[in-house]
Order: structure tokens, then C-alpha cells, then sequence
């Protein structure tokens, strides 16, 4: 049985048909028309359209970068994308002709992982995206969970810091602004302009504005100012996880999203932050964290076996 999975992003739309073993058997990719909601639906389903020539496609899935309703029909908010209770599920329904399920982003991405990467064989999995903000996905006994409204797992908004940097949910001190491509940024940035002296090679290389790519690369060249920001990141993550890891008490974390290409900078200390700064550490199991298997590819996966499970 194939099914298409559908990844909407704020800059590209990426597409694949899937089939029951998670194999995507072919893809396809477009840039997202971020401004004009109308124009996205018409997007997925001109991808749609052509992924399912010569094919018998059962369903769409579709993972979208937003607050998805209960029903898995209505994004009720995407911080990227101009929607604002889009009733996406009913407009690309319409123009494929095919079922479709409507799941957030990060949900999908759990989902694959956790059916088809590395969370394969575990029963309690806590999935963390690390990309400009922070996304999470929780499967609990072969549940997706979603929360009464829909809008569970929201984990990059978890205040960590009473009075801390301003976010833009409208909270101040998320977990987001510390520990994800942002919150690296942010970090660099401070601590580079108060110890330019010891930030020359990110400087050198940022030549005026400090990205994250700079940020990663100053690292590995030995930048102390970048390896400082770091392993501030990796503190706050592991810091993160034990929280986590109070309320949920996950057999497994699997952690993936863009800044995860980044991980050898990073994973070990986060690890020893999580171990030292979990509640009874040292009396009870450690859950395992995880570098997610799938890449980029995982929330099409996703997205694909939720519709196929519909």
C-alpha cells in the first residue's frame, strides 16, 4: 500500500510516496509560497498530483509547521506560514480527491522515527527537533500523543528562565531561546561581544553578522567564544531533557532537526548534563538519547504511515 507524505516548511514544500515498510519509492520538492495560504494547498496538491501518476495512492499525509486542531483537519496557527484557522485538511481533500490527514510537523517527524528510525523497538519516546526553534513529538506505547486540543508536546515552550530572553510566542525565557539554532546564535552573538578577544576566528568568518553555520565551523576550528556557546547549548538541552524526563519518564529521546548535523559539538555534553541533572540520578534508569536516523526525510515517513493508519 503507498501512501504520499507531505512536509510543509516555511520555505519549501518536500513530498515523497512511502510505502508500508517506510521507504519513500519517490519524491519531489517545491518552494513554499509562504505569504498565500490558497497558493500552499494548491502547491501539495500539484505534488500530489504528480507522485501519483501510474500510482494507486490510499491517502495523504501531510505535516505542517503549525498548531493542528484535535480533528487533524484545521491548522489553527503556523508562526511561518499565513495561516490562521486554515481549514487545510478540506482544501487539499478537494483538489487531490484522495483522504487526508493533517498532523503537526514535529508530530510526523516523531511518528517516523519512532516506526521506522531510531526509535525502533522502543515503547516511550520523547522526539526533540532542533532547528530555529525547538518542536517535540511524544509516542508512548505506540500512541501518538496529542493533547486534548491537539497542540501537545510543545516543548520549546517550556519557560526555563524567569525573566529571560524574550520569545516569539509572546513568553520570555523559553526553552527555545537556548537551546536551539536560535538560542546558539543568540549565545555567540553575547559572548562575542563581550569577549571579542577571544572570538577572532568567528568574526573572521561572519564577516559583520554571526549565523549559525559560523558558529559551527568557528568550533571546529577551535573558536573559544563558539565552544563556549556550545556548551551552553548542550547544558541547557541536557537541562531540558531531566525536566522532561521528570514529567514523562521516556524509555528514549531522540534528538534530530537541522542543528543535529551539528552534533558532535554538542550530544556528549548534553548526555552528562541530562545524567547530572535528572531528578534521583544515580537511583534510577537512564533513558537513552538517540541522533534521529531519518533526516530530513523523517516527517515526510511520518506523515505518510499516520495517513496510512488513518
Amino acid at each position: 500500500m503507498l501512501t504520499i507524505g507531505v512536509d510543509i516548511g516555511g520555505t519549501k514544500v518536500a513530498a515523497g510516496v512511502v510505502d508500508d515498510q517506510g521507504k519513500i519509492v519517490a519524491h519531489t520538492l517545491r518552494p513554499t509560497a509562504a505569504d498565500r495560504p490558497d497558493l500552499v494547498a494548491e502547491t501539495v496538491s500539484d505534488v500530489v498530483r504528480e507522485l501519483s501518476a501510474g500510482r494507486e495512492i490510499e491517502a495523504v499525509g501531510v505535516g505542517a509547521a503549525g498548531f493542528v486542531d484535535e480533528t487533524r483537519s484545521m491548522v489553527r496557527f503556523a508562526p511561518n506560514l499565513a495561516w490562521r484557522d486554515e481549514p487545510l485538511q478540506k482544501k487539499i481533500s478537494g483538489l487531490v480527491g484522495l483522504p487526508v490527514v493533517i498532523e503537526n510537523d514535529a508530530n510526523a517527524m516523531a511518528w517516523g522515527e519512532t516506526r521506522f528510525g531510531a526509535g525502533r523497538g522502543q515503547s516511550h519516546v520523547v522526539c526533540i527537533t532542533l532547528g530555529t526553534g525547538i518542536g517535540g513529538g511524544l509516542v508512548f506505547d505506540g500512541v501518538l500523543y496529542r493533547g486534548r486540543w491537539g497542540t501537545g508536546a510543545e516543548f520549546g515552550h517550556m519557560q526555563v528562565q524567569p525573566g529571560g530572553r524574550p520569545c516569539g510566542c509572546g513568553n520570555v525565557g523559553c526553552w527555545e531561546q537556548y537551546a536551539s539554532g536560535q538560542g546558539l546564535v543568540k549565545e555567540a552573538r553575547e559572548l562575542a561581544e563581550a569577549r571579542p578577544e577571544q572570538a577572532k576566528t568567528l568574526l573572521g568568518l561572519a564577516g559583520g553578522k554571526i549565523e549559525g553555520e559560523e558558529v559551527t565551523e568557528a568550533a571546529r576550528l577551535g573558536d573559544e567564544v563558539s565552544l563556549a556557546a556550545f556548551a551552553s547549548f548542550a547544558d541547557w538541552l541536557g537541562q531540558g531533557m531531566a525536566d522532561l524526563a521528570s514529567v514523562l519518564d521516556p524509555g528514549c529521546f531522540i534528538v534530530g532537526g537541522g542543528v543535529s548535523r551539528a552534533a558532535d559539538l554538542f550530544i556528549d555534553r548534553a548526555r552528562e548534563a541530562f545524567a547530572q541533572r535528572l531528578t534521583g540520578h544515580g537511583h534510577r534508569p537512564l533513558a537513552e538519547i538517540r541522533l534521529a536516523e531519518l533526516g530530513a526525510s523523517a516527517g515526510v515517513v511520518g506523515a505518510a504511515d499516520l495517513a496510512r493508519l488513518r
